[in-house]
Order: structure tokens, then sequence, then C-alpha cells
């Protein structure tokens, strides 16, 4: 950290659900959005390349907690919690003497509607929080559980209760001598389940009626022309209550001795790509937001280095001077703030379940991604994979153009032999992550 930064500042992170990188204006939407935190990003750190490590709820938010991929903390698929408490972020700052709060959807204590017990909330003291959230409340109306298993019922837009909860803790927190750790986990963008669909607060969905289409999806048959309207809207609600947020922590006198993380589980798609909105390799999937501020963060510039949730997940401790439990599999991002020529993996690692099962690897110019083999995999992964596709960002950024077993020419010799290369770059990762070393089986070439 650098000079004249607290010991130990405070924490706050706030995870949206699935929301798309691209709805902020930092990243080059042009429809003013997010102008909350399109500053915090230009006053702050902003990760131009920040993926998710499993593109769906549970998993991904598993990823997070533990700084583990999920075939090594369990978490697969939906419905596959609890996690270990044990070397989680909480766990990890309480042990260091920080007050830990959890306010939203959990998706890791496999009760759905009920309460979680104390011990598979991951280590979080203070709680204010549902399993399935989208289940114990509609956009305008539902109930989330606190640290004693008692219902708290609130009404008014999802998104300003949930900030509400967690202000409430951050004025409690910061009145003790204590720092503390706050995870705010939004329900939104996510569509409202039983509805299909994702609903804006009333009048913000008129704001957006002519929406800017991200480039990846023109052309493809889905529900983008209908939902987007909505789907910004809720973007514009959730940055709102960002600078809500912020404004709240200099209120407070401690906004310069505070690290807040705004980023999302996964993105959408909009069912372009497969039947539903993510569990796909594309990068409307696996593509999030990251921007940080505060303590080490402030005047931090661009990062444009490939960088996973669980590199965040040990950035949040590295930023606050903690060790990480040698369990996770992240790196910190800090010595690329501090260094912007410091070294740095070229791509990151992703695993995918249930639509199916796939793993695949990123890097700033090359998308390579295998699916199992055998008809019915074991959903923690396959003892053999077959390529299923190859996407040259460069050339291709929108992934229309899949490249696997096309035995064309580059110039600087054939897509083969970059196949080749990240086909043992991928299984050199997935043994990194825990996984057996599988056998992968070359796409037909089809010229």
């Amino acid at each position: 950290m650098g000079d004249g930064a607290p010991d130990r500042p405070n924490v706050v992170v706030v995870l949206s659900d699935q929301q798309r990188w691209d709805t902020l204006g930092a990243y080059g939407n042009p429809m003013d959005v997010t102008p909350n935190l399109d500053r915090m990003a230009e006053a702050g750190t902003l990760v131009e390349n920040a993926f998710t490590p499993q593109p769906v709820c549970g998993p991904a938010r598993a990823c997070f907690q533990t700084g583990q991929y999920a075939t090594t903390n369990g978490v697969v698929r939906n419905g596959r919690g609890p996690i270990d408490a044990g070397g989680t972020l909480a766990s990890t700052f309480c042990e260091h003497g920080y007050r830990t709060g959890y306010i939203g959807k959990w998706h890791l204590g496999d009760t759905r509607t009920e309460p979680i017990p104390e011990e598979n909330r991951g280590g979080y003291e203070h709680w204010r929080a549902a399993d399935a959230l989208e289940f114990t409340s509609q956009p305008y109306e539902g109930f989330v559980y606190d640290e004693n298993g008692e219902r708290i019922d609130f009404d008014g837009y999802r998104v300003d209760a949930l900030h509400d909860f967690a202000t409430d803790y951050i004025r409690d927190a910061a009145a003790s001598d204590e720092p503390f750790f706050c995870f705010l986990s939004q329900l939104e963008p996510h569509h409202q389940n039983e509805l299909g669909r994702y609903v804006a607060p009333e009048g913000y969905d008129y704001r957006f009626r002519e929406p800017w289409v991200p480039p990846d999806l023109r052309e493809r048959r889905g529900d983008w022309y209908d939902e987007l309207p909505d789907y910004y809207g809720t973007c514009a609600r959730l940055d709102e209550t960002v600078g809500r947020l912020r404004t709240e922590l200099e209120d407070l006198g401690i906004a310069d001795e505070t690290i807040v993380l705004y980023t999302s589980d996964h993105g959408s798609h909009f069912r372009t790509r497969n039947g539903e909105y993510k569990r796909s390799p594309h990068d409307s999937s696996i593509r999030v937001p990251a921007v940080l501020s505060g303590p080490g963060f402030d005047d931090g510039g661009r990062i444009d280095e490939p960088i996973n949730l669980v590199d965040l997940t040990v950035t949040l401790l590295d930023a606050a001077g903690i060790d990480p439990p040698e369990s996770m599999q992240g790196k910190s991002i800090v010595p690329l703030v501090e260094d912007g020529d410091a070294t740095w993996k070229d791509e990151i690692f992703f695993q995918t379940a249930e639509v199916q099962v796939g793993r695949g690897i990123r890097t700033n110019r090359w998308k390579y991604y295998v699916t199992a083999a055998e008809d019915d995999p074991d959903l923690e992964g396959a003892g053999g994979y077959v390529e299923e596709c190859l996407y040259d960002l460069d050339s291709d950024p929108h992934e229309q153009i899949n490249l696997v077993g096309s035995g064309r020419s580059t110039y600087a010799g054939t897509y083969d032999d970059v196949v080749a290369d990240l086909r043992e770059r991928l299984r050199q990762r997935m043994a990194a992550a825990g996984e057996s070393d599988p056998e992968i089986e070359p796409a037909e070439n089809w010229r």
C-alpha cells in the first residue's frame, strides 16, 4: 500500500448479479447509465478485463468468498453449498480484528427460503440476508433474515432496501474502534425468476427506451430488444446507490479510510448463446465490471491485465495488510496498481457447469474452450474433453466466428498451432486448480 494509507482500512464490497461490464460508461457504454461508477473509475482503479471463474450465481459467489475455483471449494453448480467457513474472506477478516457484515443474496446455504444456520454463513457476524433472495422477495417487497434467524420484511425497491440495510451496518460499525468489512450482495439486475424478465424501478425503463445495443447481441436471436430498457434501468438504480454509499462514507468521515469494490458475479447474454442468460464461455457471460476506490486504489488508473474474481478476493486482504490463507488460489493485483510493470499471468481460467461441463482460458487475444466428451459427465469435471471453440478477440472481439478446427493460417502459422499452445496452457491451469490431467480431443478440421 502507498504512503499515508491506513494500517487497517475498512472494506466494502458491492456485488451486483448478472451485470455485464459494458453497462458502465467507463467501459464504453454511451447512455450515461452509471455516472457515479464512472467517476469512481476515473478517480480510482478500473480493471479493464475482469472475469468470473464460473458464470452462474452460486458457484461464482463461492469462488469469491473462498478465493478458490469451483472444483476446489466444491460448489460447482447451484445448490451445492454450503462452503467451509474456515479460510473464507469473512473469517480471515474476523481473525484480524475486523467486524464483518453480510447483506443481500447468499445463494450458498442450500436453504432456499429458510434461515441459514450460523455455521453456513461463511464467517460473517452481522447478517441481513436470504439464501435465494429471488424467492423471498419481489422487486418492491420481500424479506431477509437477521443473525438470529428472525425474518425482517422490507418494502420499496429491493436495491434501495438492501442498500439501506448496508448503510445501517456501516454507521454502526464506524462508531466502533474496529475496522469493518461489509459485503452488500444485490440481486439486481438479475431477472425476477417467476416473471422471466428484468424489472427496473418505475419510470427507469422509459429513460432507456431506445437502448444502445452491445455489438455481440446485434443480429442474434434473444430477448435483448425487449429487456435492455429495464436492464439498464436497474443498473442505473444500482449506480445511484453507489453514489449514496460514497456520500455516506464521506459524511461519516471515513471515505479516506475505506476501500470500495464494485463488481458482479457474471454477465448476461440475453438468451443469445443458449436458452437462458449465462453459463456460456462468451465474454457476455464471463466478463464483469470491477472498479476500486479508497486507500491504495485512488489514482490507480486502468489495469489491462486479465483479472479473475478469485484475484480480487486476495486483493482485498492484501490491501488491508492481511496475508491471504494458503488455500486461496488467486493473486493480488496490488502490485499492478502500485507498479504498472509488475509481472502478471497472461490468461484467466474459468469453469462451466449445468448447461454443459466446460473449461476455458481467455487471454487478451484468444478465447479457448473445451466441453466434456461424455454424454453425462460428473458435474465436478470429466476425464475427457472436446474442443468447442476458439475466438480471435483481436479480429473478432464479439465472438461471432468460431475458428476451432478451421485449419486456416494466421500471419504467424496456423490456428492449429495456436490451439496446441492454448490446449497445453489450459491443462496446466486445470492441474493448478486441483483437477486431474484430462485428455483433450482436438476438434475435427472443418475445411
